[in-house]
């Protein structure tokens, strides 16, 4: 069995930040605000919100599959209200999150393999809000990112439900993954925001829905700002970096 790596955590100009045995950060907490989503990539994932008119926002259940400094997971309990799972492979991880990131006591946590999860205990068709953020030390490639493992993530979403990926690392290539993640959910039902200064792009799938018209995703963003404005997420400003699947592949 492969070894963990260590778990360690850092703090600078206000923020606390987690690491896995490297330099990378895999998430981070402003210390005196931990309510705010901090990183710009984790802000991104929640363009999911997008998707859902304004009374469906804190209905179902939100499954995050990779911990990392727990920032989704207080978002989805805390702001949204909603119940929350979260599947993480190394036990430190969750320690720490305990520890020094304000993980809540009520999130039901699964330590165990994210892909066996979604394959073997996941109930169809009951997740609303899926978050999958999955990468080991190196931060090379998403740890998990075939067509099987995206089909599992299709048949967990609920009829109206939302998924968002992190793409990132020095090997992954994103075309190839959003290929994936299209050929599975239908090229119509795909969107992708604008890399992030650090090489991280956001993939956002829905299982039945196509891209809200223009009008409604302002209207939508706008709505999200008023209410969650505590929480720091520009929904506004998502609304120029979205990209339908049939633009970024015709780049």
């Amino acid at each position: 069995m492969k070894t963990m790596p260590d778990v360690t955590v850092s703090e600078s100009d206000g923020v606390r930040f987690l690491h896995l045995g490297s330099i990378w950060v895999q998430g981070a907490m402003r210390i005196r605000k931990p309510q705010v989503v901090e990183l710009e990539y984790v802000q991104r994932m929640l363009a999911s919100l997008l998707w859902l008119p304004a009374e469906q926002i804190g209905e179902g259940r939100a499954v995050q599959l990779g911990l990392g400094a727990g920032a989704i997971t207080r978002f989805t309990h805390k702001a949204l209200r909603m119940p929350t799972t979260v599947v993480e492979l190394n036990p430190q991880v969750v320690d720490i999150c305990r520890a020094w990131f304000h993980l809540p006591a009520e999130v039901e946590v699964v330590l165990g393999d994210a892909g066996r999860w979604l394959r073997e205990q996941a109930e169809p068709q009951s997740v609303q809000l899926l978050h999958i953020d999955l990468y080991d030390q190196e931060a090379a490639a998403p740890v998990l990112d075939d067509e099987a493992f995206y089909a599992d993530a299709r048949r967990a979403l609920a009829d109206d439900g939302v998924m968002s990926v992190n793409l990132f690392g020095r090997d992954a290539s994103f075309e190839r993954s959003a290929e994936r993640i299209a050929a599975v959910f239908g090229a119509q039902r795909v969107c992708s925001l604008r890399p992030t200064r650090e090489g991280n792009t956001v993939v956002v799938a829905a299982r039945d829905a196509a891209l809200p018209e223009r009008e409604t995703l302002i209207e939508r963003a706008a709505a999200l700002e008023a209410r969650f404005g505590a929480y720091g997420l520009p929904a506004r400003k998502w609304l120029r970096m979205l990209r339908p699947w049939s633009s970024t592949t015709a780049e």
